[in-house]
């Protein structure tokens, strides 16, 4: 065979040469990009602008928009002054959050780490686990309501009471906070899950040759290993606790013991007295918690991917 010189300053050919789109994938590519964005401003930032922008303003809500009165942060401190159902409600939310985390988080990580070991009959239990995750609010409502009655309902039959788990403002939130455990718990088994299956065998295999046992493993190994979708499971966890709402709202539309922050801002939204600018004040107060806790796990991310 003879081989080719090739002859000084004389460039190799191109072999491949990039692809061009034509004018149709070009549309294809620009509608891809541009109507999601177009969803993403109209459905998500100018609803989130326009609410921070009406906190500072006072308005009904009826007629043209030229009755909107500019208010400063008169709203913030009626809010935070004259208004009783506020701190409680922030109260209620701060317990919603701690009951999520200390139960049904803990407990969808307990069951995600026992169903990992392919035990048998996972696909059931897994199935049986996140059914309720795939139900309306109002079906869980209506599933609970069966439980909670006080003349029907199984858990004063079994107890013998005549508890009204429901409309007893001294038991109705750790009864809506139960029903909604329920519901969260395997949604976080199932997150958790998934990301245990990413984690790499070999990493256990050296443990146990090491002599290290399971518990020891999963704490000083696995949790480390999984410390971005814990960062995700807190994040999910806060805004779980900050919108609550579908429940509450079924039960007794926030009042009488179930007052949280997202009901408040629905009862002055839309609600007989409406008050669109003290609403949007409350809203923008929930929107600037929640992007607390999104920008450290973002950043936190973006940290990760950089190193």
């Amino acid at each position: 065979m003879t081989s080719k010189l090739r002859a000084p300053g004389r460039s190799i050919p191109r072999t491949r040469r990039q692809r061009k789109l034509a004018p149709r994938d070009r549309v294809v590519v620009t509608a891809m990009v541009v109507i999601p964005a177009l969803f993403v401003i109209g459905l998500v930032w100018l609803p989130a602008i326009s609410s921070v922008l009406l906190s500072f303003t006072s308005w009904n809500g009826i007629g043209s928009l030229d009755k909107i009165k500019f208010v400063g942060v008169q709203n913030y401190v009626d809010i935070a002054t004259i208004y009783p159902p506020f701190w409680p409600a922030v109260q209620h939310n701060i317990i919603w959050l701690v009951f999520l985390i200390l139960g049904p988080t803990l407990l969808g990580i307990f069951l995600a780490v026992l169903l990992d070991k392919e035990v048998r009959g996972t696909r059931i239990y897994q199935t049986v686990l996140y059914m309720p995750v795939v139900l309306s609010l109002a079906l869980v409502g209506f599933i609970w309501q069966l439980l909670y009655s006080r003349d029907q309902g199984l858990l004063n039959a079994v107890l013998h009471t005549q508890i009204d788990w429901y409309g007893d403002p001294n038991v109705n939130l750790w009864a809506v906070l139960v029903a909604t455990g329920w519901r969260h718990t395997g949604y976080i088994m199932l997150l958790y899950l998934a990301g245990l299956k990413g984690v790499d065998p070999s990493l256990r295999e050296a443990a146990a040759i090491d002599g290290s046992g399971e518990v020891s493993t999963f704490f000083r190994i696995i949790l480390p290993v999984m410390r971005p979708i814990n960062l995700i499971i807190i994040v999910v966890v806060v805004i779980e606790s900050l919108r609550a709402f579908d429940l509450v709202w079924i039960v007794n539309q926030g009042r009488n013991g179930l007052e949280i922050i997202a009901a408040l801002v629905t009862s002055n939204v839309v609600g007989e007295a409406s008050r669109i600018g003290f609403g949007s004040a409350m809203a923008t107060i929930m929107l600037l918690i929640s992007s607390v806790f999104i920008t450290i796990y973002l950043r936190v991310v973006m940290k990760e991917d950089k190193s």
